[in-house]
């Protein structure tokens, strides 16, 4: 069960910080302008790493398993993301 606890913590945390991404690039890609979408990507990389170190910082003072909550906040990251820009790829084409 803990298992379980834990891939659904990663899953929801990694879920946001990509929610935050997807803000991010939203407000970047609607100034149209190089600088911004260079800036959308460094913050990217800084939520990531903030996500996954925040995972990585409290696994000692929590219960859930750390293996199991990283991999799940990784994949959370990376599945939402791609669906996200398909998503806005989409909308572009219309």
């Amino acid at each position: 069960m803990i298992y379980i606890i834990s891939a659904l913590a990663g899953l929801v945390w990694g879920f946001l910080a990509a929610l935050l991404n997807a803000f991010v690039t939203k407000k970047c890609i609607a100034k149209q302008s190089t600088n911004a979408i260079m800036a959308s990507n460094l913050v990217h990389m800084l939520v990531d790493v903030a996500a996954l170190a925040a995972v990585f910082l409290v696994r000692n003072l929590s219960w859930l398993n750390f293996a199991v909550a990283i991999v799940a906040t990784a994949a959370a990251l990376s599945i939402t993301t791609i669906v996200f820009t398909f998503k806005l790829a989409a909308k572009k084409e219309d």
